[in-house]
């Protein structure tokens, strides 16, 4: 079964039977308020708005969003007070607006008063292609800059659970490299294989994992062919595990940038779903990252 489109998302997110309290770190930004309006009035959240309310209610007017049914945090720090919320069980879902990364990271990551779990705290993105409908998750694409190969183990995890949630049973991994080849020059390449092998041993279970991996083999149902590779797990892959934040953040920016697609986000492994998206994406990403989230909430009256 194919992953969850993002238009599947947002007809279970508009089936929920009570929205979701979510807490807005820097919330005084005009695509965020957008986007919140939308949710709110499809009944999926309950926006707590944290940042300078001053500036909160000034970008509403410019961008002429009403305030009805959100609620202002004045805060200086509004990314530690977003957090608070979530810890003090006001809010079940945390977003990250108008806030840099590492302000937002280190509120998340906080020892005493942070969403730390025992997982690694990774970013996967759900993309959706409009060419052939082509739907899959990459990982880690936002926090991890290096990750080792537990935390690799964990990312790949986590990528797999939100895939079962999106209704594939059984995903295609690839862990990704510039080759197919498993090269001591290349530790990547040594980690994937590793992976794969876990995988065979039944060390990881839920998927089929597949590396090292170039791209093309992942991508491109016809590229094993082409390079006389005769793997039957090499298809189209369903998640791409990438090696480091610095490939994985080129990779899906050009797809970005540069693909006819529809994308969202989610940090996975804190404490509870964070929509987590760059500052600069426009108000439909951040609703299609919130649908996501919306999948993963747990909320006790959510269908």
């Amino acid at each position: 079964m194919p992953l969850a489109s993002f238009d599947e998302l947002h007809e279970h997110a508009d089936a929920l039977f009570q929205p979701a309290p979510i807490a807005v770190a820097g919330a005084a930004d005009a695509t965020v308020l957008h986007a919140l309006r939308s949710a709110c009035d499809r009944g999926w959240v309950m926006p707590f708005l944290c940042g300078t309310e001053v500036d909160i209610h000034r970008a509403a007017t410019t961008a002429g969003v009403p305030l009805h049914g959100f609620s202002i945090i004045d805060a200086a720090d509004p990314a530690a007070a977003a957090v608070g919320l979530v810890r003090s069980g006001r809010a079940r879902l945390l977003m990250k607006g108008q806030v840099s990364t590492p302000s937002l990271m280190k509120a998340v990551l906080d020892p005493a008063a942070g969403l730390r779990t025992d997982r690694v705290i990774c970013q996967v993105v759900l993309m959706e292609l409009s060419h052939g409908g082509r739907r899959f998750l990459l990982a880690d694409t936002g926090v991890c800059i290096q990750p080792t190969l537990p935390q690799k183990l964990d990312i790949l995890q986590s990528a797999v659970d939100l895939a079962h949630l999106l209704g594939t049973e059984c995903p295609k991994v690839a862990c990704l490299a510039a080759t197919e080849t498993a090269t001591p020059a290349m530790p990547e390449t040594l980690d994937a294989a590793e992976l794969q092998r876990l995988n065979q041993a039944g060390a990881i279970g839920g998927c089929t994992v597949r590396g090292p991996l170039s791209f093309d083999l992942a991508f491109d149902a016809d590229a094993a062919a082409r390079k006389k590779l005769h793997d039957s797990a090499i298809d189209v892959a369903d998640i791409l595990l990438f090696p480091n934040l610095l490939s994985a953040n080129l990779t899906v920016k050009a797809i970005m940038y540069t693909a006819d697609c529809r994308f969202g986000g989610i940090l996975c492994g804190a404490a509870c779903p964070v929509v987590f998206m760059s500052r600069a994406d426009t108000a439909a990403t951040r609703l299609d990252s919130l649908a996501l989230a919306m999948k993963v909430v747990r909320w006790p009256l959510a269908a």
